[in-house]
């Protein structure tokens, strides 16, 4: 409706301009010499009357029209602005009707005429609106056949021109208006499948299968030259709504999409900025599919409160320029994949990073295929936007922390992790197809498989290649003895560490190790060192691959929070002794004949001793492909199905690629609507501002703010997805 009277406003605006053009030439014209000199008033008399009478309508007509052109395009304002905008207009060309009327000859008459004939149309507006034209047109004819019956204009054409101009602008626009009621209404079949679609998130909640639902409206809608006709009546339909032309979000070069979100990002060094950005890095390099990684945006305060060595960014690009060149420098091949950013705040009670609004709006609907959720429950916890599995086609999350560890060190967290356990059990199985726990040493989740799908940075495996070629010279490679490295926070293994070494301060006597980090306890790490005079020395935190270090031989790791030690991991590839506890999380390290483990603080000294008296195995061709990334990638393509749904020949969603049929059930799986169940119930809650308070949000992450728009370029939340009712 409301693009039908876009078309008949815009006729009316250029036959409305022609009539004045005709009119403004009549006027510039010279007059005819033969007419008497009383006739040659006339034209000017009927030009003074478009100029005073009729224009100043138009113009104000134009005016109005120009003021409800904003609220027709305005969502909100819905079609019936669009009938309130049509009634105004048509009241605007009465007034010009009325104009024309009181110009001709008995005035009075007319008057009377065209005030009884405007009330008869104010009466019948709202059911013949167009009236108003063919009363124009009658008015018209009098007004013409008038004209044409006095003696004085009998040799002059200009007044009959100007009429049959008028007329025919006003029988083009009824034409246009006839030819518009040729469009079809909406069938029944329509409105059904309409009615689907837009019931869609609450069938989701349901557990009703999307391609049940597709197919559902596919049989609703009639096919044309094979493909599906949305909305055919009004030609209408939305670029990111309900309604979704297949062939929009067709990949063209038939390669899957994978978008890669995670919880943090560098200059930050921890495990969910390093990690995830290896694997976009090395997923990239296969050409069956694209990759994107989507990774926080900070305001500049966060970023001086996370970044070290008050490293901050003004813009994404710049950051992504920091973060290319630096995996650029690790890698020895070019990485083609996309950096995307999404809001988000810093929590100084959680020492983490919470997404602000729905992140998955920052994968656009066209690479929507594959979701790989790095920390699903950390992401999900206050997520209140599309569920993952309604957007995507299969949904990987990545488990890296032990949540549950770091809660029980904290004030009653007996309680609070028992509580938390629930929550990561009820946001994975809502929002994940397959779960990967890198070690045992996590929660058990729905759906979840133990693996370590985590490499080493390639420059590591370099420098032990390097040590191992100079140990076959002849050469001392490790003049140092035994040190530890990890941000400085006592859940990270120094409460471990100084447990340690003062209860058998007299069994290592002369074991001296060096400490490297930096964080929010390094304070209270020093001073208890200090109070046991430990033989610890303490220094700044430094990249793992940093020269200084590589001369060490023992690395000593005696955390137990850790899901699977990154340093460890690295430590082995370049060559060296590791002293780690017995642990579910250094499982995969137990095969590499350098780890050495421990179970009780007696077995702890004993293999410090070991190590700092003898010296490490070089790494064997197939252990160090183990620890790269090549084979990370191979173990995390094969345990979470990735290679399978690649592979696959059809596959449902939005991308087009359905290559062959597939059966649907009739019924949905109950465990499909329980999952629906959950989902809907964890959208409702995290809505309340009040309960995401009450459980740690940061206050306002459920929309991002005015900053977050400034800095990433976004329309305010309320502008950009306004709220319609559901």
């Amino acid at each position: 409706m409301r693009a039908r009277a876009d078309s008949v406003r815009a006729r009316a605006d250029r036959e409305l301009e022609h009539l004045l053009a005709s009119a403004s030439a009549l006027a510039a014209g010279p007059a005819p010499p033969l007419l008497p000199p009383v006739a040659t008033g006339a034209p000017i008399a009927e030009v003074e009357f478009v100029r005073k009478r009729i224009q100043p309508k138009i113009q104000e007509l134009r005016r109005h029209y120009s003021s409800r052109a904003l609220d027709a395009r305005w969502p909100a304002a819905g079609a019936g602005a669009g009938a309130s905008s049509l009634r105004i207009d048509l009241s605007g060309i009465t007034a010009v009707r009325n104009a024309i009327v009181a110009e001709g000859e008995g005035g009075d008459r007319w008057r009377r005429i065209a005030r009884r004939k405007g009330d008869q149309d104010e009466e019948a507006e709202g059911r013949k609106a167009w009236e108003v034209v063919r009363m124009i047109q009658r008015g018209l004819k009098e007004f013409e056949r008038r004209s044409l019956s006095s003696d004085m204009f009998a040799g002059f054409r200009g007044r009959g021109e100007f009429v049959e101009k008028f007329k025919l602008s006003m029988n083009s626009l009824n034409k246009d208006y006839q030819e518009s009621k040729e469009v079809p209404p909406l069938h029944l079949t329509e409105i059904l499948a309409y009615l689907v679609r837009q019931s869609g998130p609450f069938l989701d909640q349901l557990g009703i299968r999307r391609d049940l639902c597709d197919k559902l409206v596919e049989m609703l809608y009639s096919k044309r030259n094979g493909r599906l006709m949305v909305l055919e009546s009004t030609g209408y339909h939305t670029d990111e709504g309900f309604w979704i032309d297949p062939a929009k979000y067709k990949i063209s070069d038939n390669r899957r999409h994978v978008a890669i979100v995670t919880t943090a990002s560098l200059p930050w060094m921890t495990g969910t900025a390093i990690n995830p950005l290896f694997r976009a890095a090395y997923l990239a390099r296969s050409a069956k599919q694209k990759v994107t990684l989507v990774v926080p945006w900070l305001s500049k305060s966060d970023q001086e409160l996370v970044y070290p060595n008050n490293i901050t960014f003004s813009s994404p690009e710049e950051q992504e320029t920091y973060i290319r060149n630096w995996l650029q420098e690790r890698i020895g091949f070019e990485a083609n994949f996309k950096i995307s950013f999404y809001p988000g705040k810093f929590s100084k009670e959680r020492r983490s990073i919470i997404p602000a609004g729905d992140t998955s709006q920052f994968i656009s609907s066209k690479e929507a295929d594959i979701a790989i959720l790095e920390e699903p429950e950390h992401l999900n916890w206050y997520h209140h936007g599309k569920r993952w599995t309604d957007k995507f086609n299969h949904v990987i999350g990545v488990v890296h922390t032990n949540y549950l560890e770091y809660i029980k060190r904290e004030k009653n967290g007996a309680i609070q992790s028992f509580l938390v356990k629930h929550i990561n059990n009820w946001v994975t199985r809502a929002y994940c197809h397959k779960v990967l726990r890198l070690s045992a040493a996590t929660q058990d989740l729905p759906r979840s498989v133990v693996c370590n799908v985590h490499g080493v940075n390639p420059k590591f495996l370099n420098v032990g290649e390097k040590i191992a070629a100079d140990r076959e010279c002849g050469q001392k490679v490790f003049n140092k003895g035994a040190y530890f490295l990890g941000k400085m926070v006592w859940a990270k293994g120094y409460r471990e560490l100084i447990d340690l070494l003062s209860k058998h301060k007299n069994d290592l006597e002369g074991f001296m190790i060096d400490v490297y980090g930096n964080g929010e306890d390094s304070e209270a790490v020093q001073n208890a060192a200090r109070k046991f005079d430990l033989s610890i020395n303490f220094f700044k935190g430094k990249d793992h691959a940093d020269d200084s270090l590589h001369g060490y031989k023992v690395f000593v790791n005696p955390s137990v929070s850790d899901v699977l030690c990154t340093a460890t991991a690295e430590a082995l590839a370049m060559g060296k002794f590791v002293v780690c506890a017995d642990h579910p999380s250094n499982d995969f390290f137990k095969s590499f004949p350098n780890c050495l483990t421990y179970r009780t603080s007696e077995e702890f000294v004993a293999r410090v001793k070991e190590a700092m008296t003898t010296e490490p195995q070089p790494l064997t061709p197939e252990q160090r492909y183990s620890l790269s990334w090549e084979a990370a990638t191979e173990r995390f393509m094969e345990y979470s199905e990735l290679d399978k749904v690649l592979n696959r020949n059809g596959h449902p969603g939005r991308n087009g690629k359905i290559n062959k049929a597939r059966k649907i059930p009739l019924l949905p799986k109950l465990s499909d609507v329980v999952d629906g169940g959950l989902a809907f119930a964890h959208h409702c809650l995290t809505g309340n501002e009040i309960l995401r308070l009450a459980t740690g949000a940061i206050p306002g992450t459920r929309d991002y703010d005015k900053q977050q728009c400034m800095d990433l370029n976004l329309l305010p939340p309320q502008v950009q997805h306004p709220v319609y009712g559901w």
